[in-house]
């Protein structure tokens, strides 16, 4: 936990703030603060600052300067087959750590129906596990997230985040990854990559995809599992775009 994240209700209007969870406990046990240590802070959704500790017990007491700037958005937007839930479980803090800005769950054909009665598609857990990726990235903005059992409902709504000035779609294969595409656009520009099942995408969702702009990207030749492709090519896509022209 790199950042202590709080909830704009918990700041009180003195900018008093009293933690009694595992933010506390990690305060405590492992950032071993004393009262006048100054540590990181953040609002979710909201600006960085600094905290001074006043007190460890009963509650940690916080006296809270949000002095700092509202993190930007991430210009990355993801398009994600819903995998296994337990994959999902593991996928949420590293999304919100990565920097997303946007998450669209979807269907596809070779997705199972009942991966969507899962409670890690429920609105409290998974807000906790983005929180909890943003503590660790140092992040405030919380990804958005939206769910469709419906794959072409799930790619129309990407027009909410558009216009796109790169739209990937990940498939084992021969397509080299663009990194000198990407990092030719402009700073301020949106990508979305979309990311399907474990089993890959079928040919008629490719076809959906690249008749509305989706450019085929790959890794390599090896298919990989859901956490770990969407970890390297949004890594590669961050890498990419962190040598944009301003």
């Amino acid at each position: 936990m790199n950042l202590i994240l709080l909830e704009p209700g918990e700041i009180q209007a003195d900018g008093t703030a009293f933690l009694s969870d595992d933010r506390a406990r990690h305060i405590r046990e492992v950032l071993r603060a004393t009262p006048g240590a100054s540590l990181r802070i953040g609002m979710v959704d909201g600006p960085l600052g600094r905290v001074k500790v006043v007190a460890l017990v009963p509650a940690v007491q916080l006296e809270c300067h949000l002095a700092g700037a509202t993190p930007p958005r991430p210009p990355v937007d993801l398009l994600l087959a819903m995998p296994r839930p337990k994959v999902m479980k593991r996928l949420w803090p590293v999304l919100a750590a990565l920097g997303v800005g946007r998450i669209l769950i979807t269907n596809a054909w070779k997705t199972e129906r009942n991966y969507f009665d899962t409670h890690v598609l429920a609105a409290d857990f998974v807000r906790a596990q983005l929180i909890a990726g943003l503590q660790q990235a140092g992040d405030t903005r919380l990804p958005e997230v939206s769910v469709y059992r419906q794959f072409k409902k799930a790619v129309a709504a990407l027009t909410d985040g558009g216009p796109y000035a790169a739209q990937l779609v990940a498939h084992p294969g021969p397509a080299a990854f663009p990194h000198a595409a990407l990092a030719a656009l402009p700073a301020a520009s949106r990508i979305v990559l979309a990311v399907g099942p474990e089993g890959g995408w079928v040919p008629y969702e490719l076809e959906w995809l690249a008749a509305r702009g989706f450019a085929a990207v790959s890794w390599g030749p090896r298919p990989l599992r859901t956490d770990t492709a969407c970890t390297v090519l949004l890594g590669l896509i961050h890498a990419a775009r962190a040598g944009s022209p301003a």
